[in-house]
């Protein structure tokens, strides 16, 4: 065992310096490792940074180039085309040059035949002169004959047909431009058909018919079977949503049902698409007035029922049952006044 942990004899200060001299030895010995291992870490990312440039510089190398390829690929169809474009655009000019050939040798084959009707008449002409001059030498010794006056013309009627109209006014008194518009309406809203319902896999041809559907609404509309004739007019609608007569039909049915919302919507729906407003919708055009004035009475919204209300008598003035309605609601909007 040793009797102390220092050495006997050795100077403190000499210890002391020669531990300090250790410390910044083994100091400068790991500052030196670490400078070692930050510049090879150093070379270490030039040489990823270096290799990563040269990839993304292949890579811009191979876009440019399938870019090129690409380019002159068009730049060949493009010239293809041109090429097609000139042969087909000198093929017509040639077609049309034969056709024109061909047009001037029936022009001048018609002329040649002209030429020789004239000819031949001349020819007729000249022998029928020729004839006469020597009958006129006999001219004193035979009876001049009369010529013969032909029968009056016999009695009959000539059957006129004028080009039917589809709207009843005179034509210098219809709106033309107006009625092309509808009757265009019309022409689309027959041929706007929708087959692609699953729901018409179980029906027969007449049932997938619009018109067919509403007259079986019409029915059940007549039978007091509300909910069965909305039915049968929504999928008419679905069928064709361009015929304004569904969606007034279905706007009576929403009413006797107070869904008075649906109704007023049907009938806004109907007067959209009875546009432009003419003398072969006027009855149609009414009846939405008044159907959704009915509604917005309902909602005892009587300003607005009362302005459609109008609207309806500015289409038929003379309808009693329209201005009795509103004037009842011309007296319910001034006696809310008044009570209030």
């Amino acid at each position: 065992m040793w009797e102390n942990l220092s050495i006997s004899g050795v100077d403190k200060e000499i210890m002391q310096r020669i531990r300090e001299e250790s410390v910044l030895q083994a100091q400068e010995t790991a500052r030196g490792a670490t400078e070692a291992k930050a510049a090879a870490k150093r070379e270490d990312q030039k040489y990823a940074l270096s290799v990563m440039m040269k990839i993304e510089e292949e890579e811009r190398k191979k876009i440019e180039a399938m870019k090129e390829n690409e380019r002159i690929k068009a730049t060949k169809e493009l010239e293809a085309w041109k090429e097609h474009q000139k042969k087909a655009e000198e093929q017509k000019k040639i077609q049309k040059e034969e056709k024109l050939c061909q047009q001037e040798k029936q022009i001048e084959e018609e002329r040649k035949k002209l030429k020789n009707k004239k000819s031949l008449t001349r020819n007729l002409a000249s022998r029928s002169l020729a004839t006469k001059g020597r009958s006129s030498e006999n001219i004193f010794s035979e009876k001049v004959k009369e010529d013969s006056v032909p029968a009056p013309r016999s009695g009959g009627s000539i059957q006129i047909s004028f080009t039917p109209r589809v709207f009843p006014t005179a034509l210098r008194e219809s709106k033309a431009a107006e009625e092309e518009e509808w009757l265009h309406k019309q022409a689309e809203a027959r041929r706007a058909m929708n087959t692609d319902i699953p729901e018409l896999c179980d029906l027969k041809e007449e049932e997938k018919n619009p018109e067919w559907l509403k007259d079986k609404g019409n029915k059940l509309f007549a039978t007091e079977n509300y909910l069965a004739a909305v039915n049968a007019y929504n999928l008419a609608i679905r069928l064709n949503n361009k015929i304004p007569s569904l969606y007034l039909n279905r706007a009576a049915c929403h009413l006797k049902l107070k869904n008075l919302h649906k109704a007023i919507e049907d009938s806004s729906k109907a007067l959209e698409l009875l546009t432009p407003p003419l003398a072969d919708n006027a009855n149609a055009r009414m009846k939405a007035h008044v159907r959704r004035g009915t509604a917005l009475c309902q909602l005892e919204l009587y300003v607005e029922g009362l302005l459609d209300y109008e609207a309806a008598l500015k289409v038929d003035p003379s309808n009693k049952i329209v201005q009795n309605d509103a004037e009842k609601v011309r007296n319910v909007i001034q006696g809310t006044e008044l009570t209030s």
